[in-house]
């Protein structure tokens, strides 16, 4: 394992380090990569292990953010999602920041963030994510009916699907139902389970997207990226309530959405088509952990503003089990 697991602009940042150096923080990435869904507390200490030679860069503080966030220390997640987006000026993790807020018991301020300027500067995916956790932070302080309204968003369309849209609708759902209005929540359930027939997401050997076009439609397919790609780690709710689904990680699934009735699939690149029952999907799989476009000095655990309560990360040593398995 020399790194090349990784993706390019991971790698471009990674080679302004000193060679050992490079090789030590690539090969603790990977494995964090590897381990983030399986065993995040072994993910989150290679990627304290990477921080130890390349705390400078904002793909690793990226990476500490992610697999902190999977393994359920929020505070130390959102001191290094912080830093990335000061290293970085990226917010497309401002959905995780407000759930960790959520994770650390501190709904209000999830919904000060969310209602930030940095938010309207989310994509539609980031958006949907977004509301996702405000709708959470709502139920978390008993506003039931504001947590269906949280979810109201021009995203949450009936018949079109996006990358998000199953767990948008599922959110939507259990909202209704938290909020005793489980007449209007069967249907979204039912579509949710449209939409991911027709995005293809429900074979776990096949987790990417194409096009599915009909007979009469002319174009070739297109890879599509999958929700655990737009947020670059786990599906996670650091605070669930059965309400609302959290953000879990980070990538781009703007664009226009498609038609989606019954028996019709669409993607989150505009194009729709008829679906037939079993249709598959095939694309090349994306790195695990994306990276970031900017490097500047920067020392793990140092966030912007003030730092919630948990274990600095700078200050966690990582594990001998999480050294030894990359040969660092």
């Amino acid at each position: 394992m020399k790194g090349d697991e990784l993706d390019r602009v991971t790698r471009a940042q990674i080679r302004n380090l000193e060679e050992r150096s490079a090789l030590w923080v690539s090969r603790h990435l990977v494995m964090a990569g590897r381990l983030l869904e399986d065993d995040p507390e072994l993910a989150f200490q290679h990627a304290l292990a990477a921080s130890r030679r390349g705390g400078r860069l904002a793909a690793v503080r990226e990476a500490v953010g992610l697999t902190a966030y999977a393994a359920g220390h929020y505070g130390e997640a959102l001191r290094e999602f912080r830093t990335f987006r000061r290293i970085s000026g990226s917010n497309a993790h401002l959905p995780v920041m407000a759930d960790c807020e959520r994770g650390l018991g501190r709904p209000d301020r999830a919904l000060d963030l969310a209602r930030s300027e940095e938010a309207e500067t989310l994509d539609a995916a980031g958006k949907a994510e977004l509301a996702m956790v405000v709708s959470g932070a709502r139920a978390d302080l008993g506003q039931l009916e504001a947590a269906v309204a949280a979810l109201e968003i021009p995203q949450l369309d009936l018949h079109r699907a996006f990358a998000f849209s199953p767990r948008l609708f599922r959110a939507y759902a259990d909202a209704l139902d938290a909020a005793g209005r489980t007449g209007e929540s069967e249907k979204w359930r039912k579509q949710a389970k449209v939409a991911e027939s027709a995005l293809g997401v429900e074979d776990p050997a096949e987790p990417d997207i194409i096009d599915l076009l009909g007979d009469d439609e002319e174009g070739a397919a297109r890879p599509v990226p999958t929700v655990a790609e737009v947020l670059g780690g786990p599906k996670k709710d650091a605070a669930a309530d059965g309400t609302a689904e959290a953000p879990a990680s980070v990538i781009d699934a703007d664009g226009e959405g498609a038609d989606v009735e019954e028996g019709t699939g669409t993607d989150a690149d505009g194009e729709s088509a008829d679906v037939e029952d079993g249709a598959g999907t095939d694309s090349a799989e994306e790195p695990l952990l994306p990276a970031a476009d900017n490097d500047t000095d920067s020392t793990p655990g140092a966030g912007d503003g003030d730092a919630p309560s948990g274990t600095a990360v700078g200050g966690v040593a990582p594990t001998k089990a999480a050294e030894d398995s990359v040969g660092g």
